[in-house]
């Protein structure tokens, strides 16, 4: 199998991993960068942030052309498109009429049915996807409704290159980590929940972007980071953590995210959001922890805090339940391809 991979593939993105992982499944990769390192580090900007905000995302890359430059020079099975936004609806229907063999899957880590991911170039184009994988399971409905024929729930994944155990020394805590920790975008109800435990006395440190510009809590006890943190780093800070917190992103719905495997897949503790999805993932008080109020939350991270061997014997059976339950992108992407060759196998 030969696959075109279309995704943002700068460090630390779940795509990069993704692809990576699809290299050690499938006969050859080739990869379309919609976000290489230069454009991506330039999305801080002004300028780019002005234009995005009048036009949308913006195919900066000339990823299109890329696309069908691609198709007609080599023979590809799959065109692979990761959160196409920019990706127009005539670049997929010309793949379909350069390459009727060609199968076109979607993919996005984000909930793609709210007005924030979409623009109307991914909106016209998802009908002429052949399927689309999706890890928030209440848009199998919705990306049916908005016209993609085929449309299948997917769990988040971790990377095992990544996401595992690491050896870490004082002074990796001293520069990632601490007793209670948090990594990920601000989020208002996040924060109020960060205040309310910093002032019942629990320190919090916090890495992610966004924080310091939109933050407006301050206590003693938050320790608000400037940066996000990606790759190796983000996995090294989530080992330093005694406890590591598992937020849900509320303006995408979330019922889990990537952290939601990849904090036990790196063999430490999560304190998460209680949800239906969690609670399948992981048992709760047994592979990883679960809250649904700041009281409890608050709670729990008191009696953790103070009950080391049972939170380091959770942690363990977190880890293990991923490996056991096959939870890494390995074994997500060779389920989707098996659904893929289920579904069109005797077509191509």
């Amino acid at each position: 199998m030969r696959i075109l991979f279309v995704a943002p593939l700068w460090y630390g993105s779940t795509c990069l991993q993704r692809m990576e992982s699809m290299k050690d499944l499938v006969q050859e990769v080739v990869p379309v960068d919609t976000d290489p390192e230069d454009i991506h580090r330039n999305q801080r900007k002004f300028f780019y942030r002005a234009v995005k905000k009048v036009f949308g995302p913006l195919d900066w890359a000339g990823v299109n052309k890329k696309i069908l430059q691609a198709i007609r020079d080599r023979n590809f099975d799959l065109l692979w498109i990761e959160k196409g936004v920019t990706i127009k609806v005539e670049t997929i229907k010309a793949v379909r009429r350069i390459s009727p063999r060609t199968l076109i899957v979607g993919y996005s880590p984000d909930n793609m049915t709210v007005k924030h991911n979409q623009t109307s170039d991914f909106l016209k184009g998802l009908p002429y996807y052949n399927i689309y994988f999706t890890p928030k399971s209440y848009n199998v409905r919705e990306l049916k409704e908005l016209g993609c024929p085929e449309v299948v729930f997917i769990e988040k994944a971790y990377d095992p290159h990544t996401h595992y155990p690491m050896a870490v020394t004082e002074n990796d805590r001293v520069k990632f980590g601490g007793p209670v920790g948090f990594i990920g975008d601000w989020e208002q109800k996040r924060a109020e929940v960060m205040l309310y435990l910093a002032t019942n006395g629990i320190p919090v440190r916090i890495w992610g972007p966004n924080w310091r510009r939109k933050c407006k809590l301050s206590h003693p006890n938050l320790r608000i980071e400037k940066d996000g943190l990606w790759g190796r780093d983000y996995a090294r800070a989530i080992c330093c953590f005694d406890i590591n917190l598992g937020f849900l992103r509320k303006i995408n719905r979330d019922l889990q995210t990537a952290r939601s495997v990849e904090i036990p897949a790196c063999g430490k503790f999560m304190l998460a959001e209680r949800t239906d999805e969690h609670l399948q993932l992981f048992e709760e008080g047994k592979e990883a922890d679960f809250f649904s109020t700041k009281e409890e939350l608050l709670q729990k991270i008191k009696y953790y805090l103070t009950h080391v061997e049972e939170r380091e014997r959770i942690a363990k059976a977190g880890r293990q339940r991923c490996l056991k339950s096959g939870y890494s992108n390995y074994e997500r992407l060779k389920k989707m391809l098996g659904i893929i060759e289920n579904l069109y196998g005797k077509k191509n």
